[in-house]
């Protein structure tokens, strides 16, 4: 999938509006009065958070007109539910909105087989954090959504794992303009451990450059194998903030081992 070209689902990106904040405020103040034009116009003023995320797909083998349209019907519910009076910017409201809706259909068009059982377990799961989403205006830990919908927080996470789309080894995890680092990247030879006792140590020294929660995250997701959902709940904190700061810990350990 490639989303650089500039016309999606016969929509020039390049041309795409962009609101300022005293427009969005009257556009609101008319959409709440059931202004549909006001709707239409603040819709096609946010495109860009729509073409913003597809782009965190754009290893996936559909096509990029199709998660656009998909995009932008998280993009409608997303203003549909917003509250501007929550004090919270509807970019960061949005966002979660349209990943969700995209992630939704590629589970729903994942070609790996998974039980009635667990499909519905997690999208029991989905439900309840856009709920709460839309009530809280931030995100729920694993343990909020179990109790939302009554089931254990390993039910939840073993579920919701079981729909996961599958990720290529050649996906980028992190880029800083410069070398992308890859998912591969971070796969371990365990058999081969004492042959790469030297690089080892580099690690430990890079971790030394993190503070404690980065380490402890580190330690987590990549020695332990936790995914995110598990380590936002032993932690305390969303899996939005674990997925910032695996980013960021990522980021000052690359620069200390390429000696920058």
């Amino acid at each position: 999938m490639t989303v650089n070209k500039v016309e999606l689902c016969g929509v020039n990106t390049a041309k795409l509006p962009l609101l300022k904040e005293e427009e969005k405020e009257e556009l609101f103040e008319r959409i709440k009065a059931g202004d549909e034009e006001a709707r239409e116009k603040y819709i096609k003023g946010n495109l860009r958070l729509v073409l913003s995320v597809i782009k965190r797909f754009e290893n996936s083998s559909e096509n990029a007109d199709d998660l656009f349209q998909i995009g932008c019907v998280g993009l409608m519910k997303a203003v549909d539910h917003f509250d501007p009076g929550r004090m919270v910017k509807f970019s960061t409201y949005a966002v979660p909105m349209i990943i969700g809706e995209i992630r939704r259909y590629l589970r729903d068009n994942s070609p790996i087989r998974v039980s009635r059982s667990l499909r519905d377990t997690a999208y029991k799961a989905i439900y309840a954090k856009e709920g709460y989403i839309k009530r809280h205006m931030k995100e729920p830990t694993v343990q909020e959504i179990a109790e939302e919908i009554g089931l254990s927080k390993e039910e939840v996470v073993y579920a919701l794992d079981a729909v996961q789309t599958p990720m290529s080894l050649q996906e980028p995890v992190y880029n800083d303009g410069g070398d992308a680092l890859y998912v591969m990247d971070q796969v371990s030879d365990k058999k081969n451990r004492e042959e790469n006792w030297v690089e080892e140590l580099s690690l430990e020294a890079a971790m030394e450059r993190l503070n404690e929660r980065e380490r402890r995250l580190i330690r987590l997701r990549f020695f332990e194998g936790k995914t995110q959902m598990e380590v936002s709940e032993q932690i305390g904190i969303s899996q939005a903030q674990v997925s910032r700061l695996e980013k960021n810990a990522l980021k000052t350990m690359r620069q200390y081992l390429l000696g920058k």
